[in-house]
């Protein structure tokens, strides 16, 4: 599984890294109606980049894990089973998802990076925009069926106040892995 045990609790500790900066990045927050603003997708994004498959999911399911059992973790300070099957569970479920395709995607390519060299923009803007839609995806069908709305009130409501925000989340978060790329700091 692991070249050595080293490298098996140097992986251990950058999922939990990850998981503890989704979880401070909840805290980051500004209520903005059933979907708040937070700093969770540039997190979530990170740790995709950074962690790639499979490990930037299992961070977001540890963060995700925390929450559900009671560790006041998600936006806001909630936490509980109430909040996973509440108007908000399916950005979280997103969230699992879009960590996931974005360490899968830049994964498919990771041979070909050499120290010197960092990912490109192209790879990294293409993953997350694949993330960033798993998450719109997941929370406004989760918006409509939970809250009995329509898709048009989802998308005010959850989409457009936030879209443009998390594209430059996203622009951060790949900004952030080439800058961690070129300076040898990325997880083994």
């Amino acid at each position: 599984m692991y070249a050595t045990s080293l490298q098996g609790l140097h992986t251990m500790v950058w999922v939990s890294l990850m998981a503890s900066l989704i979880a401070v990045g909840s805290f980051l927050s500004i209520p903005l109606g059933p979907v708040p603003f937070s700093m969770q997708p540039f997190f979530v994004m990170l740790a995709g980049f950074l962690l790639g498959w499979p490990y930037g999911m299992f961070a977001v399911l540890l963060f995700v894990g925390a929450g559900t059992i009671g560790l006041p973790v998600f936006a806001g300070g909630k936490s509980g089973l109430a909040v996973l099957f509440g108007p908000t569970g399916g950005y979280l479920i997103g969230f699992v998802l879009a960590a996931g395709a974005i360490g899968l995607i830049t994964r498919a390519r990771k041979a070909e990076w050499s120290p010197g060299i960092a990912p490109g923009w192209i790879l990294g803007l293409g993953a997350g925009f694949v993330g960033l839609a798993l998450v719109y995806a997941c929370g406004l069908l989760n918006l409509v069926r939970i809250l009995d709305i329509g898709w048009q009130k989802a998308m005010a409501v959850g989409f457009l106040p936030f879209i443009i925000q998390d594209l430059v989340k996203l622009v951060m978060a790949v900004a952030t892995w080439r800058f961690m790329h070129l300076r040898g700091l990325l997880p083994r």
